[in-house]
C-alpha cells in the first residue's frame, strides 16, 4: 500500500485500543457484576458528562481539523488556542448557570451534575488536544492514555470499594481525578509536539478564514456532536430515571461489550478524518470513493469476525466464568447491540464525509432527527412495554439503522459514492453463508472445547476465503507483509 504511516498509525491505534477494550473486558466480566448499582451510577455520571462537554467544546474540535488544512502555519496555532480560549469561557458560562439552576430545579439526581462537570471540563480538553494529536499526526500517545487510563483507574475503583477502602462518594471522587490525570498528560505530549508561541491576538486568523463561516460551523459542529451523544448515549440517562441504577449499570455491561467490537472503527476513523476534509477541499471524489469501499469492507470484515465469535462464543465462554450467574442477563442486550455496531461499521465513514463536505448541516439534522427518534422509542419501550432494558436496545437498534441508510440515501445523491461493490457483496454473502454453517454445527459439552471450535473454525474459514480472493485488500497487504516481509 503506497500511504504506510496511515497503515502504520491504523494498526498501533488498533492495538492500543484493544489493548483497553481486554482490560475493560476482564473488569466487565470478573469485577464490575459484584456492584452493579455503582456502576450504573458512574454511567449515569458520565452520561451527564458527555451531553456537558460538546457544549463546552462547542464545535472547536471539529472545527480545528475541517479548517486547519487551508491555514498558514502561525494560524493553525492560532486555531487550536482559539478553542482554548473557547472551552475555558464556555465551561465558567455553565457553571454559573448550573449553580443558579440548583436552586430552581427540583430534580432528586441534580447532585451528579456536579460529578459530571469536572469529567465534561476534562473531556472537552481532551477532544481538543485529540483531534490537534490527529493534525499533526501523533495519535498513538494519546489514544493509550485516552483508552488506557479511564481503564485502568475505574476497576481499582471498584476493587477498593468492593473491600471497603472507598465510600461511594469517595470512590466517585476518585474517578473524577483520573480525568484529570488523562487531561494533563495529553495536554503535555501534544505541547511536546505543538509548540504555541505567546499571544491571543486572533485578528490575522479571522483575516485568514471569516470568522462568521467559523462560528457558522462550530455552531452546526456543535449540535451535531450535541445530538448524536444525545441520540447514542441517552439510555445511559433514561434507564436509571425508569428503571433502577443497577438496571443501568446490567444494561452498561451489554454495552461495554458489544461497543468493544467498534474499536477498529473508531481508529480508521479518527485517522481518516484530516485524509476525508483534504479529499473534499480538492476535489478528490474519485479517491475518497475508493477509500470509502475499501474502509467499509475492512471493517465489516472485521467486524463481522467479532460479531460472529459474539453469537457463537459468548454463553460458552460466560459458562466458565464465577460471574455467570450475573452476566447470562447481558446476553441478549450484548447480541441485538453487537448488531448495531456490525451495521454502523459495515456503513464506513459516512458522517464524516458529510461532516467535512458543504453539507455539514445534513448531518446535524439527521441527528436531531435520530435524536427525537431514540428519545421517543426509549420512552414508548420503558413506559409501554415490559422490555426493560431490551426495550432500550430495540430502540438503538431501530435508531442506527434508520440514522445510517439515510446517511448512505444522502452521500449517493450528493457525492454519487456508495461504500459497496460486488467484492463487498461477495464478502457478506460468504460470511453470512460460514456462520450459518457453523451456528448450525453440534454444540459440544465441553465448553472450552465448543469454544475454541466453533469461534476459530468461523474466523479461519473466513479469513482463508477472504484472503484467497482478495476481497480486502488491507489484509492482504499485512497478511503478505508478514510472511514475505523482503518483498514489501
Amino acid at each position: 500500500m503506497k500511504d504506510d504511516k496511515t497503515h502504520k498509525q491504523a494498526f498501533w491505534f488498533t492495538i492500543i485500543n484493544y489493548f483497553g477494550v481486554a482490560i475493560g473486558i476482564i473488569s466487565t466480566v470478573f469485577i464490575y457484576p459484584y456492584n452493579k448499582e455503582f456502576l450504573g451510577i458512574v454511567r449515569y455520571v458520565d452520561s451527564i458528562a458527555q451531553l456537558l462537554f460538546p457544549v463546552m467544546v462547542f464545535g472547536g474540535a471539529q472545527a480545528l481539523i475541517h479548517f486547519y488544512p487551508s491555514l498558514s502555519e502561525n494560524n493553525k496555532r492560532q486555531l487550536f488556542k482559539y478553542g482554548m480560549v473557547t472551552i475555558l469561557v464556555i465551561s465558567f458560562v455553565l457553571l454559573v448557570l448550573l449553580f443558579f439552576g440548583n436552586t430552581f430545579i427540583e430534580w432528586k439526581n441534580y447532585k451528579y451534575v456536579f460529578y459530571a462537570f469536572p469529567i465534561a471540563f476534562c473531556l472537552a480538553f481532551v477532544e481538543l488536544f485529540r483531534r490537534q494529536a490527529t493534525n499533526i499526526e501523533k495519535l498513538e500517545m494519546p489514544t493509550f492514555y485516552e483508552k488506557i487510563i479511564p481503564k485502568v483507574a475505574l476497576p481499582i475503583i471498584f476493587i477498593l470499594l468492593i473491600f471497603g477502602y472507598l465510600e461511594v462518594i469517595s470512590a466517585l471522587y476518585a474517578f473524577i481525578i483520573s480525568y484529570f490525570i488523562l487531561f494533563v498528560l495529553l495536554v503535555i505530549y501534544v505541547l511536546r509536539h505543538f509548540k504555541l508561541k505567546s499571544g491571543y491576538n486572533f485578528e490575522p486568523l479571522f483575516f485568514e478564514i471569516s470568522k462568521k463561516e467559523y462560528y457558522k460551523y462550530s455552531f452546526y459542529s456543535f449540535l451535531g456532536s450535541f445530538g448524536s451523544l444525545l441520540a447514542f448515549r441517552i439510555d445511559a440517562f433514561m434507564i436509571p430515571e425508569f428503571l433502577s441504577f443497577e438496571a443501568n449499570g446490567t444494561f452498561n455491561i451489554g454495552v461495554a461489550l458489544a461497543t468493544s467490537l467498534a474499536i477498529p472503527a473508531t481508529g480508521i476513523f479518527a485517522i481518516y478524518a484530516p485524509k476525508i476534509s483534504s479529499y473534499l477541499k480538492n476535489d478528490g471524489i474519485n479517491e475518497l470513493g475508493k477509500k470509502y469501499i475499501e474502509t467499509a469492507k475492512l471493517l465489516f470484515f472485521i467486524g463481522a469476525i467479532l460479531y460472529a465469535s459474539v453469537v457463537l462464543g459468548i454463553d460458552s465462554l460466560f459458562k466458565m466464568l464465577p460471574t455467570y450467574e450475573k452476566l447470562m442477563d447481558t446476553i441478549p442486550v450484548i447480541i441485538l447491540l453487537g448488531a448495531n455496531v456490525l451495521f454502523n461499521m459495515s456503513t464506513g465513514f459516512n458522517s464524516e464525509i458529510i461532516s467535512y463536505s458543504k453539507y455539514y448541516r445534513f448531518n446535524i439534522l439527521s441527528v436531531l432527527i435520530l435524536a427525537a427518534l431514540n428519545i421517543v422509542l426509549n420512552l414508548y419501550f420503558l413506559t409501554q412495554t415490559n422490555l426493560g432494558i431490551m426495550g432500550v436496545a430495540y430502540a438503538s437498534l431501530i435508531a442506527m439503522i434508520s440514522f445510517n441508510c439515510s446517511k448512505l440515501i444522502f452521500i449517493y445523491k450528493k457525492f454519487g459514492i456508495l461504500p459497496f461493490d460486488k467484492n463487498y457483496l461477495k464478502l457478506i454473502v460468504m460470511v453470512g453463508l460460514v456462520f450459518f454453517v457453523i451456528y448450525l454445527l453440534p454444540e459440544n459439552s465441553n465448553n472450552i472445547l465448543n469454544l475454541v471450535l466453533k469461534v476459530g473454525l468461523n474466523g479461519v474459514i473466513i479469513i482463508f476465503l477472504t484472503y484467497k480472493m482478495k476481497w480486502v485488500c488491507n489484509l492482504n497487504y499485512w497478511v503478505d507483509k508478514l510472511i514475505k516481509p523482503d518483498k514489501q
